[in-house]
């Protein structure tokens, strides 16, 4: 489990973190030749419930920025503990930013990390501007890259590409599913990947599940891949 007592946090919230009972797994996320591996995306696991069930929880009692702290703090230090060298991926709600305190001490306890950092903005609950400013310093300042999460699911769609102007956009399952044979999905696959490539980012594939989605995406020219056909979470 992860040791949040160890961690320069407000008490309140080290205590609530404490009590989650959280553990990470981590999903490689692979390169177009589906060999060599670009990230590892930090997948949170509470003991006690499933992710939707605490999420659930955290947001009807308006304590999503716990899970925020939790995730940064917590996924930063498995990482680190399993000495990954590749980029980490860290999900982040998009109605929550670090308060300056806990910057602060992300920073005093893991170090001025610049790089090796991609912060993935999640699909729900809510938007807000004010989070994003704040979020949007922080990234920059590091040199962090940005994902946006499950396009086409929630708050994810195009007004969220124009105001992240992310450098990785995630393809949701529901878009790739049986692409292989859906035609319709195929036209819409391609059209957003030249709308993406056209402003310079990349396009992450996932949820790819067969041989038959991944060979065909990766003709289509999409740049990243995850999925249980490539790795399952370890």
């Amino acid at each position: 489990m992860i040791a949040y007592e160890k961690l320069p946090l407000d008490n309140e919230v080290k205590a609530a973190l404490e009590r989650l009972e959280i553990e990470y797994v981590f999903q490689p996320i692979f390169y177009k030749d589906c060999v060599r591996i670009y990230a590892y995306e930090a997948l949170m696991r509470p003991k006690k419930m499933t992710v939707g069930q605490l999420i659930d929880e955290f947001a009807r009692d308006e304590k999503l920025h716990i899970l925020e702290v939790a995730t940064f703090f917590g996924a930063t230090q498995a990482y680190i503990e399993r000495g990954y060298q590749e980029y980490l991926c860290i999900n982040s709600f998009p109605s929550e930013s670090f308060t300056e305190n806990e910057a602060e001490a992300f920073d005093t306890y893991f170090g001025n990390q610049k790089g090796k950092r991609i912060i993935e903005i999640l699909e729900y609950p809510k938007v807000s501007l004010r989070e994003w400013v704040r979020k949007s310093e922080m990234v920059q300042n590091k040199h962090w890259k940005v994902s946006l999460d499950d396009f086409g699911m929630g708050e994810n769609n195009m007004n969220a590409v124009y105001l992240y102007t992310p450098d990785i956009v995630k393809l949701d399952r529901s878009l790739i599913c049986g692409i292989d044979n859906d035609a319709r999905k195929q036209e819409n696959v391609r059209t957003y990947l030249e709308s993406f490539h056209e402003r310079g980012m990349q396009v992450l594939a996932e949820g790819v599940e067969t041989r038959e989605e991944c060979d065909f995406l990766r003709s289509l020219g999409v740049d990243l891949f995850q999925g249980y056909y490539l790795a399952m979470p370890a």
